[in-house]
């Protein structure tokens, strides 16, 4: 008879996990988000984890509070061994503490680096050649409970978020399983995190830390682009003549030997490209999305838009 877990997940990324699980160990229930309503005509989006929950008849559960007392009561009532948490928000001691063997955690980032809500975006932002999966058990402090097992990977050149993410969720459901498998024979060996301060974190993202600085180095720039596309996506205001207009840099090339002749975020359209001044060197901006038009490559825009010959960016 396969050990029962209960899964908490809710965005794409967890996705690859329940599946893999699934294939091995009895999922007696999923929990995730509440369901939506978005949109002028109000629809109801229900996340990736219920739609797959409910095709494979799964009972998931959608709680608002996750302290809420007769939730607690339905996670107890099913008297799962192991509770599994994927890409989730913070777990109550009142719930983590229900399953026998505890609840385990799967992080996008080799722990204790990258600590916090977006791992793999600050892995590339911060231009990290190595980034990884880490299995641990949860306890009151976020994302600082005894690691299980970790997994390296390696950052290749034309990664992007949207590409890291895809591999580090397939990477990570293979580590989980395996985790899970290992903690059901008792054959468990922790390691306890090294508290330091200089570990790299990865907080949430927001208006700010999203926003690009021309005034640093084309590299820098462009690795904030990579770590932020294809979602939220770097931002920037575009001055046009007497227009504003916001700007989403979603694909670029560093042009880190271009000598400097303008100041930082001046835009110049050479050769049917839009090249951007940094602080040291230039982007070409390749893959572009201008407030009040679709996303598009820069030489599609350029055919219908036309910036001003003083135009740049801020």
């Amino acid at each position: 008879m396969k050990e029962k877990i209960v899964f908490f997940g809710t965005p794409e990324f967890a996705l690859e996990s329940l599946i893999k699980i699934s294939e091995n160990f009895e999922i007696a229930c999923t929990v995730t988000s509440p369901n939506k309503k978005s949109g002028r005509g109000q629809k109801v989006n229900e996340s990736i984890i219920k739609r797959y929950s409910d095709k494979n008849k799964i009972p998931c559960l959608q709680p608002l509070k996750l302290n809420d007392i007769d939730f607690i009561s339905k996670l107890k009532s099913i008297n799962a061994k192991l509770f599994v948490v994927v890409a989730f928000r913070r777990i109550p001691d009142e719930v983590f503490n229900i399953p026998k063997y505890g609840t385990i955690n799967l992080h996008a980032s080799l722990l204790p680096d990258y600590r916090g809500a977006a791992p793999i975006n600050w892995a590339l932002i911060n231009g990290e050649k190595i980034t990884g999966v880490t299995t641990f058990f949860i306890n009151s402090d976020i994302d600082k409970g005894e690691i299980i097992m970790q997994k390296e990977v390696k950052i290749l050149k034309d990664d992007d978020f949207g590409s890291l993410y895809k591999r580090l969720s397939s990477i990570g459901s293979n580590l989980l399983s395996e985790t899970i498998l290992s903690i059901f024979n008792s054959n468990v060996k922790t390691i306890t995190q090294a508290n330091s301060t200089n570990l790299s974190l990865a907080p949430k993202l927001n208006r700010d830390n999203t926003r690009i600085d021309w005034n640093k180095s084309s590299t820098e720039i462009n690795n904030l682009i990579k770590g932020l596309n294809p979602k939220p996506g770097a931002w920037t205001e575009l001055l046009n003549g007497n227009t504003k207009l916001k700007l989403k840099i979603l694909k670029a090339e560093s042009l880190d030997n271009i000598e400097n002749t303008d100041i930082p975020g001046k835009l110049n359209v050479v050769d049917n490209k839009i090249i951007i001044n940094t602080g040291s060197g230039a982007i070409n901006c390749e893959i572009i999305h201008l407030e009040n038009k679709k996303e598009m490559y820069t030489k599609e825009l350029l055919n219908g838009y036309r910036f001003d010959q003083n135009s740049r960016v801020y």
